[in-house]
C-alpha cells in the first residue's frame, strides 16, 4: 500500500487474516500456491510499510534498501511466475495447461529481466506526493513492451484457466491495473499492488467455494456408495 505507513501495516495484518482463512479452506495440495496469494501480498505490504518508516533516515539506510528490494522483488520477479504457476496447478484441462507452461515461461523471462535490473543497474525508492515511487537508473528501451508483457503473463492465466471464477479476478485486477495508471502512473508499482490485494478476497471465496464444491461432491459419492452396499447386501438375502 502507498499511503502510509499506518496503512500498510493494517493492510498487512487484514491480508494475513484472509490468507489464513484461505488455507484452512485448502483440500488439495495443488490450490496451495494460488491460496498463498493474500499471505504474500501480506508480506508485500509490511515490507513497504518498514519502507515508509525508514525513509529520509540515514541510520536506517540498510533497512531501507532491503524492504525496497524485497517489495519489488514480490512484485516484479515472484508474482508474474506465481500467476500462471498457481493457475497452472489447478488446471485440469490438457490444452490450457500447455498454453498456461507457456505464459509460465514468458513469466520467468520477465521475472529474470527485472531481477538483472535490480542486481546489476540498482534501485531505489522515494516518497512522491504521498505515495512510494521506484525508480532505477538503468535506461530501459523495452520499458513499455516490458509492461505489456508483465500484464500478458500475469493476467491472461486467469482467464485461460476453466477453474470457478477465476475469469472475474482477472477482470478486478486488470482494473484495478487501469485505474492505477491513469491515476498514479508515477507510483503504479505501489499503488497498483495496493488494488490487487484487494483481490486477496475474491481468491478466499474461489477456494472456498471450491472447498464447499468438494465437500458436496464427497458427500455424494458416500451416499452412492452407501446405496450400492446396502442394495449387494439386500440382493444377497
Amino acid at each position: 500500500m502507498c499511503f502510509s505507513a499506518g496503512a500498510s501495516f493494517t493492510a498487512g495484518v487484514l491480508l494475513t487474516t484472509i490468507g489464513t482463512a484461505t488455507l484452512k479452506k485448502v483440500h488439495k495440495p495443488a490450490q496451495l500456491a494460488f491460496a498463498l496469494i493474500p499471505l504474500f501480498f501480506a508480506f508485500q505490504q509490511f515490507s513497504e510499510g518498514i519502507l515508509w518508516l525508514t525513509m529520509g533516515r540515514s541510520d536506517f539506510v540498510l533497512v531501507q534498501a532491503v524492504a525496497t528490494h524485497v517489495f519489488l522483488i514480490l512484485a516484479q520477479v515472484v508474482w508474474p511466475m506465481l500467476v500462471p504457476y498457481s493457475v497452472l496447478l489447478i488446471e485440469k484441462d490438457k490444452t490450457r495447461r500447455k498454453i498456461l507452461l507457456g505464459l509460465l515461461a514468458g513469466g520467468a523471462v520477465i521475472a529474470f529481466y527485472n531481477l538483472y535490473i535490480f542486481i546489476f543497474h540498482g534501485v531505489h525508492a522515494q516518497i512522491v506526493a504521498n505515495h512510494i515511487a521506484y525508480h532505477t537508473d538503468f535506461i530501459i528501451p523495452i520499458g513499455k513492451s516490458a509492461v505489456i508483457f508483465y500484464l500478458i503473463v500475469t493476467l491472461a492465466p486467469l482467464f485461460v484457466s476453466t477453474f470457478k471464477r477465476m475469469s472475474i479476478l482477472g477482470v478486478i485486477i486488470a482494473v484495478s491495473f487501469i485505474v492505477s495508471a491513469v491515476f498514479y502512473m508515477q507510483c503504479l508499482t505501489s499503488v497498483w499492488c495496493f488494488f490487487a490485494a484487494l483481490i486477496s478476497f475474491v481468491i478466499y471465496y474461489i477456494i472456498r467455494d471450491a472447498h464447499r464444491e468438494y465437500h458436496i461432491d464427497l458427500l455424494a459419492a458416500i451416499k452412492k456408495t452407501v446405496k450400492k452396499t446396502r442394495d449387494k447386501i439386500i440382493k444377497k438375502h
